[in-house]
């Protein structure tokens, strides 16, 4: 019965979630979904981003569990960001969004970025109308991190690594990062940027204008296994 539960509570997201991404392509918007664990630099690599896709416009979706720290400083940039507060839920899911569009103007050919929960697990698992996923890592939080979470990784189209200039400090393995990586996502280009200096951001802009212009289809929706 729980495993019937979870697939039906996964198809009605996945559902509303194709819903949600044919209306937004039907705009032209193009939607990346952000994924990272709390601190990796999220709402500092959406704010380099917003410079170096100008005069591209972009549109921010904000999901914490609480607090709207993150969307009032992307504001104070002349951001236009929403906030989501799940009150608890490790994860946005398309009912969130759907909820939160409703409220929105996000203009015709935008780019729309929905940072999600800092959480590398549940994110994971859900899609949300993205056209791909990016996940942050910074290297604070060390070199093992595609090991130990490999579906955020694998699930991922790219993967931004920050905070660079601490990797002396904190010892990080930059060859065993990577090697992690390429094991579960042997696709996945890695960008590093600095989100002080913006150092890295018009590299990964440039990655993804050229995503937007080559986009298939929107992301899959996790699998359930046996029982």
């Amino acid at each position: 019965m729980r495993v019937e539960l979870k697939r039906a509570v996964y198809e009605e997201n996945d559902r509303l979630a194709r819903e949600i991404n044919e209306e937004l392509r039907s705009r032209g918007i193009f939607t990346v979904n952000v994924l990272g664990s709390p601190g990796a630099g999220k709402t500092s690599l959406i704010s380099r981003l917003a410079e170096a896709l100008a005069p591209d416009r972009l549109s921010v979706i904000e999901g914490d569990v609480a607090s709207d720290i993150d969307t009032r400083a992307l504001r104070a940039l002349g951001i236009d960001a929403y906030q989501i507060e799940t009150g608890g839920d490790c994860h946005l899911n398309a009912p969130m969004i759907r909820a939160v569009l409703g409220k929105m103007r996000v203009p015709d050919g935008a780019w729309l970025f929905i940072e999600n929960i800092g959480n590398l697990i549940c994110p994971a698992e859900f899609v949300i109308g993205e056209d791909l996923k990016l996940v942050v890592a910074s290297v604070a939080e060390g070199s093992d991190k595609p090991y130990k979470y490999p579906a955020a990784f694998a699930k991922a189209a790219a993967c931004v690594l920050t905070k660079g200039d601490l990797a002396e400090a904190v010892g990080f393995d930059e060859a065993f990062f990577k090697s992690g990586l390429a094991s579960v996502a042997p696709n996945a280009p890695l960008f590093p940027l600095n989100g002080r200096s913006g150092d890295g951001a018009a590299a990964l802009a440039a990655w993804l204008r050229l995503a937007r212009g080559t986009c298939g289809a929107p992301a899959e929706g996790p699998r359930l296994e046996g029982g």
